[in-house]
């Protein structure tokens, strides 16, 4: 007979172990017989001068204001599992780390602003974190570097975060960005500023070299991405459907970035007009155009955002084909606006007046192209709801903050990159559509760079008519 519970059942015997803490005999054996690991600082070549930089512009902005924002932590996705942490944009743009529940506080000096980061130090052996804190227990989450390792890799003074509250209950009235807690916000009276996002927003929107040559290389892991799902069309069409495009390109943004930048969206046929077609779940029809928007995210966060529509048979049918050359001359109109002095909005009116006037062409508007076009009409838009492009990036909609003025109205400049997306979206179940262009959804969006003396396309390696994506596509599933 066993008798090994005769004396008495362990406190916890769950792998979490928060009791184990209790034990002194396992405290004790936990403390000795650790190494030291091998752990390097995560940095993005170059972050940390742009980070620097960054926070000069931004000092240099708000004057004799402190100010805190957070990276933020990872929301809870269901019971005690949490989803993936990504930090929070304006954060990385100021310290060029990721550190999940990091805080930076800009105190306003004589010379701008000190700037101080407060981390969560890690828990190592002789804590009982080590073990038993989930988020910082380096026997859950690895090895990390400790504080000093961050200062000296990032050239910026770094706390424990368990320090912040002392230093924050000395602010007098600090502004806050979105990113920072609640609980922070309450307890030490910070302001919750829109003037600093605004702020935010508008630095981000003129791009240093530094973040250029992030996007190019976001941009340069997105296209060789759409070949590679390119390659998988076949087995998609034999059955495997949109997930498995879906999943092919996902897997391609987390071996060549941090992850895709925005949930992917790959569309076939009647799914193809639904702007954010994410679920992805439905099979991939080999005679009807596929739409593919998506964009790796790079290390260093900056997204790409390109889109393309292929016909998985390699070929278009003519009334798709006629549905993407309209696409095409829409897109290349948008495009031609992008250069300095040029107003935002130009590239989105430019778009949209090519758009009106071939639904006119094609007897689809009851109006004339002037009045579709006025600020009382746009029954073109029954088609194209959305806009025509937007900032890019850290955040796949780049700026977000920025108020009208500045964002739409404003001349573009040098080291703006924006998108230009139009597209047709006719419904499967749009009765105000002859019926062979129900269910057809066309997209094309490429990243634009506003250069000296006019626009670079950084997408341009995929091409963009209807001849050259059926050559394109037809190379690829040839391939397959």
């Amino acid at each position: 007979m066993s008798t090994h519970h005769t004396t008495g059942r362990p406190p916890y015997a769950g792998t979490r172990a928060p009791r184990l803490a209790d034990s002194p005999a396992f405290n004790a054996h936990m403390e000795r017989g650790w190494g030291a690991p091998d752990v390097v600082v995560p940095v993005i070549p170059g972050a940390p001068e742009a980070a620097a930089d960054h926070r000069r512009r931004l000092s240099e902005r708000i004057g004799a204001r402190d100010a805190v924002v957070s990276a933020g932590r990872a929301p809870l996705r269901n019971g005690d599992a949490m989803f993936g942490f990504r930090a929070d944009s304006d954060f990385v743009w100021l310290t060029g780390t990721q550190a999940e529940d990091g805080v930076l506080v800009l105190r306003a000096s004589d010379g701008g602003h000190d700037a101080t980061l407060y981390l969560p130090p890690p828990a190592r052996p002789g804590e009982s974190e080590f073990f038993a804190n989930a988020a910082y227990g380096e026997l859950w989450v690895g090895p990390s570097p400790d504080l000093a390792a961050w200062a000296e890799a990032y050239g910026i003074a770094v706390e424990p975060r368990a320090a912040l509250d002392a230093v924050l209950d000395t602010l007098d009235g600090a502004l806050a960005s979105p990113s920072v807690d609640d609980d922070l916000v309450r307890r030490f009276g910070l302001k919750p500023s829109e003037d600093l996002a605004r702020a935010l927003s508008d630095l981000r929107m003129i791009k240093d070299d530094w973040e250029i040559g992030q996007l190019r290389e976001a941009i340069d892991h997105t296209v060789t991405g759409f070949d590679a799902v390119a390659r998988e069309v076949p087995r998609a069409v034999g059955g495997l459907g949109e997930r498995w495009l879906q999943g092919t390109f996902d897997r391609h943004a987390r071996t060549f970035g941090n992850g895709p930048g925005y949930s992917t969206i790959v569309g076939s046929g009647p799914h193809a007009p639904t702007l954010h077609w994410v679920r992805c779940d439905g099979p991939v029809l080999p005679d009807v155009p596929l739409l593919l928007d998506m964009g790796v995210e790079a290390n260093s966060l900056y997204t790409a955002d390109v889109t393309r529509t292929i016909p998985p048979s390699g070929t278009f049918s003519p009334i798709q084909r006629q549905v993407h050359d309209l696409v095409e001359k829409s897109h290349r109109a948008g495009m031609a606006q992008i250069r300095p002095g040029v107003e935002y909005l130009d590239f989105h009116y430019a778009s949209m007046e090519v758009i009106a006037q071939g639904l006119h062409d094609w007897g689809l508007l009851d109006v004339s192209v002037d009045e579709a076009l006025s600020p009382g009409g746009q029954q073109h838009r029954r088609w194209l709801v959305c806009g025509i492009g937007h900032h890019l990036g850290l955040d796949v909609h780049d700026c977000a903050h920025s108020d009208y003025p500045t964002y739409q109205a404003a001349p573009l400049v040098p080291g703006v990159v924006m998108t230009v997306e139009p597209g047709l979206y006719f419904h499967a179940h749009d009765e105000t559509v002859p019926p062979e262009l129900r269910g057809i959804g066309v997209r094309l969006e490429d990243d634009l760079l506003v250069t000296a003396d006019g626009a670079e396309v950084l997408s341009d390696a995929l091409p963009i008519d209807a001849a050259g994506i059926e050559r394109w596509t037809s190379e690829r599933i040839g391939d397959a």
